[in-house]
């Protein structure tokens, strides 16, 4: 077998959309610098709503949101103001403190907003942690095509081709689209991987994935990614990290009391603001969604 590991995500069902989470979970922390694995949609809202995720703060990590479907409005702390759509990834490192929201564009909202794609946290490593906050959005991203299968290479080396995206660890980020038929080598030297099928269907050396389960591929080993009818799927990953990593709500750090500290900055609006976007905020949840390490 090609797979070490299989993690069921857990599903929040928001009313009118799906989000799994299959990082963190209580089998998995981490693949390579990964240390959060949202998936979300596909869905359609009703035409005059929207999404919309008040400013809330990040510490000690980088922030990678991926679109298949829709657009989401991004504005940051750094004065930052984009339009997240399909096939421009948005990397927002948080260094020592940077806040953002998220809202569904007017446009969007008037013909009734689509959501559809990736939102995952990467751990930096500890010498940039601290660094000052960066935001990127990269769309000149490489494709590679061979056997009825495409993959856009969104951070990292793979098939010989290198994203322009800023990565602070070694990191692979690809979405993998399968023609019926079409196959793929996966064969990337990460020192951890994982696949996850994120629409219609593919098997690993004729292992069938799970629809929107993680799998997490067994080091060193070279496998074949196919499918019959055709399907989308999305392998993450990089170098493993030595040391652990504690997450409390929005804030991912590999040392305790750097969390403690941005719980009580956020507490006494020590943060930055965002231009554009400062008369709402998400306070500090006393019971966080994410996981919290001990």
């Amino acid at each position: 077998m090609s797979i070490a590991l299989q993690v069921t995500p857990i599903t929040h069902d928001l009313g009118e959309f799906e989000v799994r989470r299959a990082i963190p979970s209580p089998q998995l922390r981490m693949v390579g610098p990964f240390v959060f694995v949202d998936q979300f949609g596909p869905a359609r809202l009703d035409p005059g709503k929207g999404m919309d995720v008040r400013p809330h703060p990040h510490i000690n990590l980088a922030t990678v949101t991926w679109l298949f479907e829709g657009a989401i409005g991004h504005r940051d702390s750094l004065g930052t103001h984009s339009i997240i759509r399909p096939g421009t990834v948005n990397l927002m490192t948080a260094g020592r403190g940077i806040v953002h929201s998220e809202r569904s564009p007017a446009a969007e909202r008037a013909e009734g907003p689509q959501f559809y794609g990736m939102q995952t946290w990467l751990a930096l490593p500890e010498k940039y942690e601290e660094a000052e906050p960066t935001f990127e959005a990269v769309s000149d991203l490489p494709v590679v095509e061979d056997g009825g299968a495409s993959a856009r290479i969104i951070m990292g080396s793979l098939w010989g081709r290198t994203a322009p995206t800023t990565c602070h660890a070694e990191t692979i980020y690809a979405e993998i689209s399968l023609q019926p038929g079409g196959a793929i080598p996966i064969d990337s030297e990460a020192d951890e991987r994982a696949l996850m099928l994120v629409g219609g269907e593919a098997n690993l050396d004729g292992e069938a994935l799970v629809l929107y389960q993680l799998v997490v591929l067994k080091p060193g080993t070279s496998m074949r990614l196919a499918s019959v009818g055709g399907g989308r799927v999305m392998l993450l990953g990089g170098e493993a990290f030595p040391e652990r990593r504690h997450v409390f709500w929005n804030f991912v750090s590999s040392r305790r009391e750097r969390i403690e500290q941005a719980k009580e900055d956020w507490r006494a609006g020590r943060f930055p603001l965002i231009p554009g976007d400062a008369e709402e905020f998400i306070p500090l949840p006393d019971k966080p969604s994410t996981v919290i390490y001990p």
